[in-house]
């Protein structure tokens, strides 16, 4: 019997394999593409935040930050509330970013699945965000 382990591991794969070609395309990478994702949500983030969602160490995140600002794809604007703090947001080539790789991977996914699992696709959505909210909490 397959675990869970290996039943996510297998869909990262998966993932990884639909993703690649689009953000690739776009000139983004997987890190690139999860502060791409993260910015999408609305609001400036810090680097402190960009940091903890992606997992990534901070001067790796500050990187993966100014490779998107060169790219124009994000820009860094002072915190109005608070001076000394620096927050990035999603510019608008940023915003047709996410939406091509996003309607091309939901695209793949719709044509792989197939018209009659929708239900499934559903509940899979549902599990998939409750996994991803549970992690969130665990991580604080």
């Amino acid at each position: 019997m397959t675990g869970l382990v290996e039943l996510l591991d297998r869909r990262d794969r998966a993932v990884e394999v639909a993703l690649s070609p689009a953000t690739q395309a776009e000139g983004v990478n997987r890190d690139g593409w999860r502060v791409l994702l993260m910015l999408a949500r609305g609001g400036g983030r810090s680097m402190g935040e960009i940091a903890a969602h992606t997992a990534l160490p901070a001067p790796t995140a500050t990187r993966v930050v100014d490779r998107l600002v060169d790219s124009h794809l994000a820009y860094r604007s002072t915190d109005p509330l608070d001076r000394r703090r620096v927050l990035v947001h999603l510019a608008a080539p940023g915003r047709e970013v996410v939406e091509r790789v996003c309607g091309s991977v939901e695209r793949s996914a719709n044509d792989a699945i197939g018209a009659s699992h929708l239900a499934e696709r559903a509940q899979l959505a549902e599990l998939l965000e409750a996994l991803a909210t549970q992690g969130q909490g665990a991580r604080r």
